[in-house]
């Protein structure tokens, strides 16, 4: 039998051991969803498939080994965050009909306010929005065909199947006085975030994927600015994939729904203003920093290996900010709290994604330098792109506020201030009193039990050594 620890050498274990919280998504759903996607995007390639059907396939490859490995190996319908109970027989179908009614009365009315949202914005109805347009109107007939055995299925099994789409249901056939407010304002939020994101998203899908399908090999391999610039444009079809999967598959099966909308209209704002129609980045725009400036390659053109250099800093940069999306699996959204993740990018800081995404700005754009030789247009590009450096810092600190709701959050948040990268670095440079771990370590100090200490034992006197002792 092991000796019992002493207290203060558990504590000094405990304080090395510091676990990482779990990650609501096992790595291992990002990379199996990678493997599909980088498959078919080389048979893509080899065919010359970069037309928007092509681009569709390639969600489904994306998708259909994230759900594999989740249902087959994580079994994550098993998680209880689902809200299924699956220790105790279904409820009897009779018991739970007149819930399901209402539930789908709620689903099919929530889909025809945010179709008729389609048709009266009129910019779902030109560029790029229009094939967004199409994929909808052709996936809204099996989706109501496939609502009704789903939620049949679903509502005898739920703990509590009276969500906020049982809700918006009852408001429809006139039971006000059932109504919980609070539950239908965020099914309200919920849906709003998915009819809005989802439309776009799959509006920028066929354009991503056809940069990376296009781009001949001979061009690719011509020089390093080259590669750079395709590897790039790669990452970025891969970030837009993962997202649009996610977007789709907001299932509690899969323990993919989504769990709260971000209440916060100022996490709204700093989010809206980032994407079409509300940007204010674009050409023209409040924050357009574009005036009389050029790209990486412009700068560097002539400077072989710094345009090399840059250009490999660039494509770690999209990497990361990609990653950041594949680390989801199919949970990737917006404004919204599907789990929290822990893994991948997310073990160094809690936005990869933002972090570096505004790096890439800065590298890629050199905001300070102008062709037409304009000190104004160079301190305005500059100044502006702080600006909305400061715009993602605010988005950042709202969907803190959101999350900080959920105790794992709280608790990931705490691991990172503990172990993070930049929080360790600022504490080792200002020598903070308050760092945790030397804190933690003095409370267990504290709270160790103590023992009386022992008499001095008598000093024996030196006894010669034994001829046969070795040296």
């Amino acid at each position: 039998m092991n000796a019992p620890m002493k207290p203060d050498i558990a504590a000094a274990t405990a304080l090395r051991h510091d676990p990482r919280p779990k990650s609501a998504v096992s790595a291992m759903v990002g990379l199996v969803g990678m493997a599909g996607l980088v498959a078919w995007t080389a048979v893509a390639r080899a065919f010359g498939m970069e037309g928007p059907l092509a681009s569709l396939i390639a969600m489904l490859a994306c998708a259909i080994p994230m759900l594999a490995w989740s249902i087959l190996v994580d079994r994550v319908y098993l998680n209880p965050t689902t809200g299924i109970d699956w220790l105790k027989p279904p409820r009897p179908r009779q018991e739970s009909l007149d819930i399901s009614i209402a539930k789908l009365a709620g689903l099919w009315g929530i889909w025809g306010v945010i179709g008729a949202l389609y048709c009266i914005a009129r910019w779902y109805w030109d560029g790029a929005y229009l094939f967004a347009m199409q994929v909808l109107t052709v996936g809204v007939v099996p989706m109501l065909v496939l609502s009704i055995p789903y939620v049949l299925w679903l509502d005898r099994r739920l703990v509590e199947p009276r969500d906020g789409a049982w809700h918006f249901g009852q408001m429809l056939i006139g039971r006000p006085e059932l109504v919980d407010r609070d539950l239908l304002h965020d099914f309200f939020r919920a849906w709003a975030v998915k009819g809005f994101f989802l439309a776009f998203m799959i509006s920028i899908v066929p354009g991503n994927w056809a940069v990376t399908i296009h781009a001949e090999s001979s061009w690719i391999v011509a020089s390093p600015a080259n590669l750079a610039r395709w590897l790039i444009g790669a990452m970025f079809m891969i970030d837009v994939v993962f997202a649009t999967v996610g977007y789709v598959l907001t299932l509690k099966p899969l323990d993919a729904h989504i769990r709260s909308a971000n209440p916060y209209a100022a996490g709204w704002t700093a989010a809206l203003i980032c994407y079409p129609p509300f940007i204010l980045m674009s050409p023209g725009g409040p924050l357009d920093h574009h005036q009389g400036s050029a790209d990486w390659t412009y700068w560097l053109d002539g400077w072989p290996l710094l345009a090399a250099l840059n250009g490999a800093w660039l494509v770690f940069l999209t990497g990361i900010y990609a990653w950041a999306t594949a680390a989801f699996g199919f949970r990737f959204s917006n404004l919204t709290h599907r789990g929290i993740m822990t893994h991948g990018p997310y073990a160094w800081t809690k936005h990869p994604a933002y972090l570096s995404k505004n790096l890439f700005w800065w590298f890629s754009l050199v905001p300070f330098l102008v062709t037409n030789g304009n000190i104004v247009d160079a301190i305005r590009n500059t100044v502006v792109l702080a600006f909305i450096g400061g715009v993602y810092y605010w988005r950042a600190r709202t969907e803190e506020k959101h999350l900080s709701a959920d105790p794992a959050y709280r608790d990931y948040a705490e691991w990172m201030e503990r172990n993070a990268p930049i929080p360790r670095l600022i504490r080792w440079l200002t020598a903070r009193e308050d760092d945790p771990a030397p804190v933690a370590a003095e409370e267990a100090r504290l709270q160790a039990p103590r023992r009386r200490p022992r008499a001095p034992v008598p000093a024996r006197p030196a006894r010669r050594p034994a001829v046969s002792a070795r040296r």
